[in-house]
């Protein structure tokens, strides 16, 4: 039996299976003509729009995003032939980079981690219930206290003793588990500095968390420093990882109220609250495609 093309899969067949529903995320300058394009290709290979959003950063000449979900019966076997036909015909004639891929084809994960484990567990434990569509490859640390707590998950588990003295060895080890084999990496309380060579080598983005207060109270400690100042807000922040570790571009934060009659281990498992749900939510977007990276901040749908 010969494999279906974009050419000969059916317009008029009901109902979805596996592979059926399809994501489409674009990004170019902002010009007339983008939205229709895009959506007469979609009405022309036979896919039906399902959702559909769009933003441009100005009323005119800036810069246009859009992601757009459709049902495309047939959608498996012809993904690859359809990306390059939307190259052919919509992308290559309005500058575009674009993603295109299938909804329901789970994204490889690895997790790094240290010795916290809050936000792991987390991560694990929301994958087991199905709230995050990835398939984790594995969960890698420096320390070997956590190995216990993964196992029950059926994660594979690795301990690469990484620190100041021996970064360079480390991050060559965890490139040959992780090079080729994953499409996101998520830094989960993972407390070592991951070095540019590293982020050219990964080979796919990495998203990490911390707390909110940076950089007002970097270092170690921070919510004892942040009880002695009084704080009235605990937070964090989800970012995709840069060169300046800290720094990259916001995908999620969010804040709880304090007050003078919480103690310092309360602002550290209220901390930890906060962090488990804003890494889970900006994990859960970009495996959905919702976020898009421009310069320095981040388009979220």
């Amino acid at each position: 039996m010969s494999t279906p093309t974009i050419d000969t899969l059916p317009h008029a067949r009901t109902g979805a299976g596996p592979g059926d529903t399809g994501r489409l995320l674009v990004k170019c300058r902002d010009v007339p003509g983008v939205v229709s394009a895009t959506s007469t290709f979609l009405r022309d290979v036979g896919a039906n729009i399902v959702d559909l959003a769009q933003h441009s950063t100005e009323q005119t000449g800036g810069t246009f995003f859009q992601r757009t979900t459709f049902h495309l019966p047939g959608l498996s076997a012809a993904v690859d032939q359809l990306a390059k036909r939307f190259q052919a015909d919509v992308a290559g004639r309005f500058g575009m980079s674009f993603r295109l891929v299938e909804a329901d084809k789970p994204q490889r994960v690895a997790i790094l981690v240290s010795k916290t484990d809050h936000c792991v567990l987390d991560l694990l434990w929301r994958n087991r219930r199905g709230e995050l569509p990835m398939d984790v490859a594995m969960v890698i640390s420096n320390h070997p206290q956590l190995a216990e707590e993964v196992r029950p998950f059926g994660v594979p588990f690795f301990h690469v003793p990484a620190a100041k003295d021996n970064r360079a060895e480390a991050e060559q080890r965890m490139l040959e588990l992780l090079r080729g084999n994953v499409d996101l990496v998520v830094l989960a309380r993972y407390m070592q500095i991951i070095t540019p060579e590293f982020l050219e080598g990964v080979g796919c983005p990495l998203i990490n968390i911390h707390h909110s207060f940076l950089p007002a109270f970097i270092g170690a400690a921070p919510y004892q420093k942040a009880k002695e100042r009084g704080v009235k807000l605990v937070g964090a922040t989800a970012h995709y990882v840069t060169a300046d570790l800290d720094e990259g571009p916001i995908i999620e934060q969010d804040v709880v109220r304090v007050d003078h009659r919480q103690s310092t281990a309360d602002l550290v498992r209220l901390g930890a609250d906060v962090e488990r749900a804003v890494l889970s939510r900006a994990v859960r977007w970009h495996l959905e495609d919702r976020v898009v990276r421009h310069d320095g901040t981040t388009v979220v749908f």
